[in-house]
């Protein structure tokens, strides 16, 4: 059961900061409000999006409850795969990149599945208000996903002589997202980075399955 604590604990954080975060946002912020914590590098921004992480879009109503069904079947197979990561005593750092992926999956689920139940519309000029008596905004698996990080660190304009988009503003960091989106984030990242070191061990061991030392 030890080799469980971390990956449990770190799922648990995720989806507790998470959570706490997107629900003190959705009821103390209207769509669009922002505050500055580092000047215009760091700011929380409100906004909601109906599709995949940072934003971005994906189909209608139809497509909406598409992405949440496959984000439901996608998490119970990455919990899954913690399981048997953590049975088959792979990689501590990789099964902990695995949790993190995991919680951050689950933290939009939560958003996607409920809050359209849980919380009346957020607009411009209105917080939202939890279990309003009129009911929620949207049905179940339509719920909308909050997001509030928002970075632009660079800002500046596309020189003229630049192919495309010559001319035209651009943001660097553009996207909004949130402690979800960041936590499947630094797990891809990390397995990415450190995956020679995650795999060295079980590719060492299929390499040899049968090496016996035979002594004379």
């Amino acid at each position: 059961m030890k080799a469980y604590t971390k990956p449990v604990l770190a799922i648990i954080f995720v989806l507790l900061a998470d959570q706490l975060l997107k629900v003190w946002v959705k009821l103390n912020m209207t769509l669009g409000q922002e505050f500055k914590i580092l000047g215009n590098w760091f700011i929380i921004h409100f906004t909601e999006n109906n599709g995949m992480a940072f934003g971005m879009e994906f189909g209608g109503e139809a497509g909406k409850l598409a992405l949440t069904l496959f984000r439901i079947a996608a998490v119970a197979v990455i919990g899954y795969g913690v399981i048997y990561l953590v049975q088959k005593k792979y990689h501590r750092g990789l099964i902990l990149n695995v949790a993190l992926i995991f919680a951050g999956a689950l933290g939009n689920i939560i958003d996607s599945t409920f809050y359209g139940m849980i919380f009346s519309e957020s607009t411009y000029f209105e917080a939202a208000k939890a279990f309003p008596a009129e009911g929620g905004y949207s049905s179940i698996f339509h719920g909308r996903v909050v997001d509030m990080f928002y970075f632009p660190i660079i800002q500046g304009t596309f020189p003229t002589w630049f192919p495309i988009w010559a001319g035209e503003e651009f943001i660097f960091f553009r996207p909004v997202f949130n402690i979800a989106d960041a936590a499947i984030s630094i797990g891809v990242i990390s397995i990415l980075i450190w995956q020679k070191r995650y795999f060295k061990e079980e590719k060492v061991e299929e390499s040899y399955p049968h090496s016996e030392i035979i002594e004379e």
